[in-house]
C-alpha cells in the first residue's frame, strides 16, 4: 500500500494551556446533551425567546437608519453607501445614538465619544482586561458564581482571577474588602473587581440600592476600578429596576459593559463599553480609556461590522432611544415565565416536603435565571440521566465556579427565557420527576 505524505502533529502541550482548562469544555458538554436528546425541555440557554424576533422588521430598521445618515446627518448617497458596506469608524458609528438610549433608560451620562462599539459584550470584556491589566501581579476579582464569558477571557489572557463568593443578595462587599487586602499583603494588585449587579448570570440575584452606593465608596477607597455588566437590568418583576452602579458613579470609577443581544437581539452582535475614565500618556497630555480600547479593537475586529450598527440604529431610531419601554413585552414575557416556574415547584414540591428532602430555591426579582439547590450532586452524570430518561436539560451550577473544583456542586442553573410558558410548565414537571427519584 502507497502511504500518503507525512502529515502534521501538533502537541497539545505546545498550545495554549488555556485550551487544557476545563472551564473551555463546559458549554460543548451541554451541547452536545442537547443534540443527542432535541425533544427534551432545555432550562440551559440563556438566550432570548425567539417567538418575540420579527423577521420583517430588520429591513425597516435599514431603512430608519439610512434615512437618519440622509435625512438628519445630510450624508450624501455615496457617503450612505459607503457607511453601510465599508470598513468603518473603529470605535463605532452608532456611538451618539447608544449614547442618547443610555440616558433616556439608565440615567447615563455618557459622552459619546467614550463610547466603543463592540462585537458584541463578548469583545468588549476581552479589550478592556487587555488594556486594564499589565503584568502577573495584576488580579481580576470576579463575584463567584460567574459568567463564565469574563474567566475564560481572563484565561485566554493569562490573567490571574480571584473569585469573591456572593452573599444572598450579591456581592459581599466585607469579603470583597477582606480579598482586596490579602492580595495586597501578598504582592498583587487588585485591578478590577467584575460584576452583574442585576439579576445575575448564574444565580439571578441583584444588589441592593445601599450596597451600590457602599461599593462604590470601596472602590475609591481601595482604588479599583468596578467592570459592571448589565445585560438583564430591562427584565423585573417589579417593572422598575434599580440605578446601575454606572448611573451612581461620580469618580469614574465604573467601565460599563453593554450589550443589545437581549434588548434588541443577538444575532447583530453588537455591545459596547463605556470607558469615561481619563489617561494621561507620558506627555502630559489626556485622553480616555475609550481611545486606548480603540487601537486593541482595530487589531482583534478591525470594526464591528456596519450593516449590524444599522440595523441596531434603526431599531434605537424606532423606539425613540427607548428600549426600556420598547422591551415591555418581553419584561412581561420574561416576568410571567418566572412566575410559572416558581408557582409550579411550589405545587409540586410544597415546602414542607421540599425542606425535609433538602431542596430549595431562591425567587429572583426578575433576569433570566434561577437557582436551584438539592441534597445530591447537581454533576453531568444526573444532567445526562435528567435529558434521557425525564427528558429535561439544565445547567450544573459548578459550571460557573473556578475549575469546577466543588463549589456549586449541589445546584443547578435554570434558565427561563427562551422557552414558552407551557414548555417551562411541563419543564417543571419533568424535572420534579427527576427530584423526586434522586432526592425524595
Amino acid at each position: 500500500m502507497t502511504q500518503g505524505p507525512p502529515t502534521t502533529v501538533l502537541s497539545a502541550d505546545e498550545l495554549h494551556a488555556s485550551l487544557g482548562d476545563p472551564l473551555m469544555e463546559v458549554m460543548n458538554f451541554l451541547n452536545e446533551v442537547t443534540s443527542r436528546y432535541p425533544q427534551a425541555i432545555s432550562f440551559g440557554p440563556g438566550r432570548p425567546y425567539e417567538g418575540l424576533f420579527e423577521v420583517e422588521r430588520i429591513g425597516d430598521y435599514l431603512d430608519a437608519y439610512t434615512r437618519h445618515l440622509s435625512e438628519e446627518l445630510g450624508r450624501t448617497p455615496d457617503e450612505v453607501r459607503t457607511m453601510l458596506f465599508q470598513y468603518g469608524r473603529t470605535n463605532g458609528q452608532i456611538h451618539d445614538l447608544v449614547a442618547r438610549v443610555l440616558r433616556n433608560d439608565e440615567g447615563i451620562e455618557a459622552d459619546p465619544d467614550s463610547l466603543v462599539v463592540t462585537v458584541g459584550c463578548q469583545e468588549g470584556m476581552f479589550i478592556t482586561l487587555r488594556a486594564l491589566f499589565t503584568g502577573p501581579s495584576d488580579v481580576l476579582l470576579v463575584s463567584s458564581p460567574s459568567y463564565v464569558g469574563i474567566t475564560g477571557a481572563a484565561r485566554l489572557l493569562d490573567i490571574e482571577t480571584v473569585h469573591v463568593p456572593e452573599g444572598e443578595n450579591g456581592a459581599d462587599l466585607e469579603l470583597l474588602r477582606r480579598t482586596v487586602a490579602e492580595l495586597r499583603a501578598a504582592g498583587k494588585r487588585p485591578r478590577a473587581f467584575y460584576l452583574v449587579p442585576d439579576f445575575s448570570n448564574p444565580t439571578g440575584t441583584c444588589l441592593p440600592l445601599p450596597a451600590r452606593r457602599r461599593l462604590l465608596d470601596l472602590a475609591e477607597e481601595e482604588d479599583l476600578l468596578l467592570l459592571e455588566d448589565n445585560p438583564y437590568g430591562f427584565f423585573t418583576r417589579t417593572g422598575t429596576g434599580l440605578p446601575t452602579l454606572k448611573a451612581l458613579d461620580s469618580r469614574r470609577r465604573v467601565i460599563y459593559l453593554g450589550s443589545f443581544a437581549k434588548t434588541c437581539f443577538p444575532g447583530a452582535r453588537v455591545g459596547y463599553v463605556v470607558a469615561d475614565q481619563r489617561v494621561q500618556a507620558a506627555d502630559g497630555s489626556h485622553g480616555l480609556l475609550a481611545d486606548e480600547l480603540s487601537k486593541i479593537k482595530g487589531m482583534v475586529t478591525v470594526n464591528t461590522p456596519a450593516i449590524s450598527q444599522a440595523v441596531i440604529g434603526g431599531m434605537l431610531l424606532s423606539h425613540d432611544f427607548r428600549l426600556r419601554e420598547a422591551n415591555k413585552p418581553a419584561a412581561d414575557f420574561y416576568r410571567n415565565n418566572l412566575t410559572v416556574l416558581l408557582d409550579r415547584l411550589d405545587r409540586l414540591l410544597p415546602p414542607g416536603r421540599r425542606e425535609a428532602a433538602g431542596i430549595h430555591w431562591n425567587s429572583p426579582e426578575g433576569g433570566f435565571f434561577l437557582t436551584l439547590t438539592l441534597p445530591v450532586p447537581a454533576d453531568n452524570a444526573l444532567l445526562e440521566e435528567s435529558a434521557r430518561e425525564h427528558g429535561v436539560i439544565w445547567t450544573p451550577m459548578s459550571y460557573f465556579y473556578p475549575d469546577r473544583g466543588g463549589g456549586g456542586r449541589h445546584q443547578m442553573r435554570l434558565s427561563l427565557s427562551c422557552l414558552t410558558p407551557e414548555q417551562v410548565a411541563e419543564g417543571a414537571r419533568r424535572l420534579v420527576d427527576l427530584l423526586e427519584r434522586s432526592c425524595l
